[in-house]
């Protein structure tokens, strides 16, 4: 199946078998349900940082990603859609502000910080690039992003690239040791 025909094109499906994809979901919810079972038993029995790399959880953690991607493809393969299955969104409760909220221009509404990771182990040897390479290549794709961000109507108040952790936005007592990375 390619991405040119019926399933991918412009024009509605029409009669869709929706069996193949409740199927998968059933699966998904089942490990889901397996893992939290897991979970708890081995945390009753370990810290929460051993619990992270018992090999039960991490088998589980790995056959859910695996059903994810059945179910993804189950519906790839019969609507022709790509759903974003995997991403985590908190939501602020009614009446809360979101708990990265920055200040806004008055009337905006508030902004939230986004977050992009990557974990790149060491090169091998001979490879073209260094880690320190990695940094230059985000944050040349940071910029990249912001000014889209920016051409979408968005305001991007603030952008970093960073290494080892997640950049804290908003601080401004703290020193900023390297205003290279911050943009």
């Amino acid at each position: 199946m390619s991405h040119e025909d019926a399933t991918h094109g412009p024009a509605p499906l029409g009669s869709v078998d929706p069996e193949p994809m409740h199927r998968a979901v059933d699966a998904l919810a089942n490990a889901l349900h397996e893992y939290v079972t897991t979970a708890v038993g081995v945390r009753a029995e370990f810290g929460a940082a051993e619990a992270d790399e018992d090999p039960r959880v991490l088998a589980l953690e790995n056959r859910v990603g695996t059903l994810n991607a059945s179910l993804f493809d189950a519906m790839h393969d019969s609507l022709g859609m790509h759903p974003d299955l995997t991403s985590s969104v908190w939501q602020p409760g009614a009446g809360d502000e979101p708990a990265e909220a920055h200040d806004a221009p008055e009337g905006a509404v508030p902004a939230e910080v986004f977050y992009l990771g990557f974990v790149v182990a060491d090169p091998a040897p001979g490879a073209s690039m260094t880690l320190d390479g990695v940094v230059e290549m985000l944050d040349e794709a940071g910029a990249d992003v912001a000014q889209r961000l920016f051409d979408g109507g968005y305001e991007v108040a603030e952008w970093a690239t960073s290494r080892g952790a997640a950049v804290e936005f908003g601080d401004d007592d703290e020193i900023d040791d390297d205003p290279e990375e911050d943009r």
